[in-house]
């Protein structure tokens, strides 16, 4: 074999290999697209079951993200780490993500121990930012959680982060996000401060929420057995959401 043909073998080596590759990572994007389905799917099933046997809805609404491409290879870039999808399954935790916005405070807890307490759900992580806050201000639960995916010829156990906050923090973090990636921010230091401000009275402001609710809860008495049948067989048709 002539150098001109070696050169051309090597080049359709290195060809083959960056395309299996890009097939690889395709297929690796969607079981992490799967697995947010399956914890979506989780959250849905808790929110209509506290629904039916409790007559409310702790969670508000669910969103879920895929991190793009650009976003894993910065963060291999900056944990100095190849691109590969071993590297990628092995030290991104975040790839997929589902947030959780709840109505108060205590249902934020309710629901990730109802989510951790079941036997599929393995918790890998966990970083309370509402008992411990960041030193901007941010507030969120954060769970890192593995999750058993089935498709047509294996099962593969996924990583999930899941963040889950209330109304109001979303509100300030989704600000926040904004803010931060505007350019050449003008007094910086005093926006920063007036954010971490404004986070201290959203927090504030949950705490009152929840207690109004916890007074209004205690105001109305225990129902008994009767009045709670009442009041499950007036939304007898109400549709399951």
């Amino acid at each position: 074999m002539g150098v001109g043909e070696e050169q051309a073998e090597a080049l359709f080596l290195r060809s083959k290999e960056m395309m299996n590759t890009m097939i690889g990572y395709k297929e690796l994007r969607m079981r992490y697209a799967c697995a947010m389905k399956e914890i979506r799917t989780k959250f849905d099933v808790l929110n209509t079951e506290f629904n039916v046997l409790y007559q409310r809805n702790p969670i508000k609404f669910i969103k879920s993200r895929l991190k793009t491409t650009t976003s894993i290879g910065d963060k291999l870039d900056r944990l100095d780490i190849p691109f590969s999808l071993a590297n990628i399954e092995k030290n991104i935790h975040d790839v997929a993500g589902v947030r959780v916005i709840c109505a108060y405070v205590d249902d934020i807890y309710a629901v990730a121990k109802t989510l951790i307490q079941q036997d599929d759900i393995e918790l890998i992580a966990r970083k309370d930012y509402i008992a411990n806050p960041k030193p901007n201000g941010y507030r969120s639960l954060h769970l890192i959680v593995r999750v058993p995916v089935f498709f047509a010829n294996e099962t593969r156990k996924m990583t999930v982060e899941v963040q889950i906050r209330t109304i109001a923090m979303d509100f300030w973090a989704s600000l926040e996000h904004q803010l931060k990636y505007k350019q050449e921010i003008a007094d910086e230091k005093r926006i920063v401060q007036e954010l971490k401000e404004c986070a201290d009275v959203i927090a504030g402001t949950d705490a009152r929420m929840l207690e109004i609710r916890k007074s209004l809860e205690a105001a109305t008495g225990e129902q008994s057995e009767d009045d709670i049948l009442l009041e499950k067989l007036s939304k007898f048709d109400v549709p399951f959401e």
